[in-house]
């Protein structure tokens, strides 16, 4: 038997098995440690009964999660069971703020690197009977005619109202992306006449963790106080005292913050608080203190000088508390290959690509912040390389928050990196520049910004602002053409230059988005071919 044929056989089927092996590994991978995810559970202060919430409320935290509990196309949440921005409202369609909005919040900004998911299912109204799983039925149907809406509100977790069952079902999804933490709680309004209550509350809690395979008494839970002078206040005792029941257990005090006029329920500044204070007994139990905000910062030494350069991988480096985040990834995941960023950026996806770094699986509502800083206010032209086999993928632009350009991008391979441009108008000074994914599945590897409308050359920039682009020394009055190959003989860049020493500095120096390690630098000249080895650092 030829002897080649026998080794291209062993060596495909050495491949084959080693892809049978590792699909099940493909098939069962592990959860992200690092996404903590909470149920949370009540009645309608759980739920939330502030419908008057802000932009500030609706802002989207990049580093909180929600799976979805109920199906609410008004609110793009359609599918039981998937994971989503946590946007209030969290629990119904139509219902208001929440404790758990805030409270997912606090508990984001007190552990960086972390994301947060929520499992939000509440009913107001309800007693703590719809939670018991050999009760609920019971309950349902004896509640009389008058109140069929609560009986219609539980059906929202499903036909038969079980909405233990929706939280189970749901927790078991959540778990194949994360970790189950704790557990928050916010009822008893409706069950001041019930002697069992707290009986009830620790059998709907160990329920929880036994369906889940959780370890007794590991998650914590966190019970909320009734409000504060309220009609219901004296249940409060009631709220502390389950601290006799189940062992790992914290409260949320509801002490001086303010209600409605119905003395049942919190405003919308007494939700914010109580979330506040649930986070707060939360990372008492879990052992983290509470950190103090910390800005964003760039993540080299200073802002990006424009006109200039801006690789896409250096987007800023997260900051500490509530809008300091610098960039938003829709999921915990890091899809990408490249360990080129050490700081908070674990869920970016940067791959590394013969060019160097770039962003990809970039996806409809992330977002990327870029602090720089602008020499001239003015009309200037912004090219961005990107590649795609998609026809409806795009991003926009903001300074500060203000919309500067829409740019679609299209194309046919994520192997073709090519350049899309716009016009935009930039301030003079120190701003943040975001990049918004508005069309889901492209890589991007920079852009550049050169002064003035429609222009062409891409690479202008570099005589705008020479301090941005390292300018170098020319050697010769004549420019030749370069070409860089990596070690395996493949071509990484081609651009003309005066000069080999000049070609040396601009691999060394002027290409950021070049990897780190050995190359071959060659170009043919009058007196023949010229060849350098570069070590780019």
């Amino acid at each position: 038997m030829d002897i080649k044929k026998v080794s291209d056989f062993l060596a495909i089927t050495v491949w084959v098995v080693g892809w049978l092996l590792l699909i099940p590994m493909l098939a069962n991978a592990a959860p992200d440690p690092n996404f903590h995810i909470y149920i949370a559970y009540g009645q309608s202060n759980m739920e939330g009964n502030a419908t008057n919430f802000t932009d500030e409320d609706r802002a989207e935290h990049p580093r909180v999660k929600m799976f979805a509990t109920t199906s609410c196309p008004n609110l793009g949440r359609s599918t039981i069971g998937e994971m989503y921005p946590a946007i209030p409202p969290m629990f119904k369609c139509n219902s208001g703020l929440s404790v758990a909005d805030w409270f997912g919040r606090d508990m984001a900004d007190s552990l960086p690197g972390v994301t947060i998911g929520i499992i939000p299912v509440a009913q107001a109204g309800t007693s703590i009977r719809l939670f018991d799983p050999d009760d609920f039925s019971n309950y349902l149907n004896s509640i009389g005619p008058n109140d069929q809406w609560l009986v219609n509100g539980a059906k929202a977790y499903g036909n038969d109202g079980n909405a233990m069952a929706r939280i189970i079902e749901v927790a078991k999804t959540a778990q194949e992306k994360g970790v189950i933490k704790g557990i928050i709680f916010h009822q008893g309004e409706t069950d001041g006449g019930m002697n069992n209550w707290e009986q009830v509350v620790k059998k709907t809690y160990e329920y929880i963790l036994n369906q889940l395979n959780l370890k007794a008494e590991d998650p914590p839970l966190v019970a909320g106080e009734m409000l504060d002078g309220g009609a219901c206040s004296g249940f409060s005792s009631r709220v502390r005292g389950l601290s006799n029941y189940i062992a790992n257990f914290g409260v949320a005090s509801s002490q001086g913050l303010p209600g409605r006029d119905d003395r049942l329920h919190f405003t919308l500044e007494g939700y914010r608080g109580m979330g506040e204070r649930y986070a707060q007994a939360m990372l008492k139990l879990v052992n983290v203190t509470p950190v103090d905000p910390v800005d964003q910062k760039p993540f080299k030494s200073a802002a990006a000088e424009l006109p200039g350069k801006i690789e896409a991988e250096n987007f800023d480096v997260p900051g500490i508390g509530s809008g300091n985040d610098s960039y938003n990834d829709k999921d915990s995941q890091n899809r990408g290959d490249s360990d080129y960023r050490k700081d908070d950026a674990s869920s970016a996806d940067l791959y590394d690509k013969a060019t160097g770094v770039i962003l990809g699986y970039n996806q409809e509502g992330e977002w990327f912040e870029y602090s720089v800083n602008i020499k001239e206010a003015g009309d200037y032209t912004m090219f961005a390389s990107v590649a795609t086999d998609n026809s409806t993928s795009g991003f926009s632009l903001s300074i500060d928050g203000g919309t500067i350009a829409e740019v679609p991008t299209s194309g046919t391979s994520f192997d073709s990196f090519d350049f899309v441009k716009a016009n935009v108008t930039l301030p003079e000074g120190e701003h943040i520049l975001r990049m918004t994914v508005t069309g889901s599945w492209f890589d991007v590897d920079y852009f550049t910004f050169v002064k003035g409308k429609d222009a062409t050359d891409p690479n202008a920039y570099k005589t705008q602002n020479p301090e941005s682009f390292n300018a170098l020394k020319p050697v010769s009055n004549t420019e030749t053409t370069f070409y860089l190959f990596d070690l395996q003989g493949k071509q990484v860049a081609r651009f003309n230059i005066r000069g080999m020493d000049s070609a040396i500095h601009m691999v060394q120096e002027g290409m950021g988005n070049l990897r780190q390690g050995v190359y071959l630098l060659r170009h043919k000249g009058p007196a023949g071919i010229q060849q350098n080895i570069v070590y780019k650092k």
